[in-house]
């Protein structure tokens, strides 16, 4: 997997490091990794598609928005994600997410995640790869 849960740095919260070979495949992999917290994606159908579209004045701060509207259609809205497209065009981004309402008999659930914090809080380009660090109020 292109993340990583850092337990040395968070332990009341979560800690995600991500990297990636383009920009857009870090937003991908850094929902992927902020759902995978939530529940095993495996068990979460691409049934329902959602779209959002944001923008901000940093990449970074374009993250953050977008892992903070994850975490609100998980609470508004009861929505997991699995499988996510991501189109970025300067500072503005498109995303589309699938995934499905929450079952407790069907998902297997893992933590709640109640927000995106700044704590951390890091988006770069190093050497051609970029990376983001994140830590997750559970």
């Amino acid at each position: 997997m292109p993340f990583k849960f850092n337990e040395d740095i968070a332990i009341a919260d979560v800690a995600v490091e991500v990297w990636a070979n383009t920009i857009e495949e870090l937003f991908c992999d850094s929902a992927l990794a902020l759902s995978e917290v939530m529940v095993d994606t495996k068990t979460v159908e691409p049934r329902i598609e959602k779209e959002i579209n944001l923008s901000s004045n940093s990449l970074d701060m374009l993250l953050y928005d977008f892992l903070s509207e994850i975490v609100y259609f998980k609470d508004a809205q009861s929505l997991l994600f699995s499988k996510f497209e991501v189109k970025i065009d300067n500072l503005s981004l498109n995303a589309k997410l699938w995934g499905e309402e929450i079952n407790r008999e069907k998902h297997a659930l893992r933590i709640d995640v109640k927000a995106v914090t700044l704590y951390r809080f890091d988006l770069r380009n190093e050497n051609g790869i970029w990376r983001a660090e994140f830590v997750l109020d559970i």
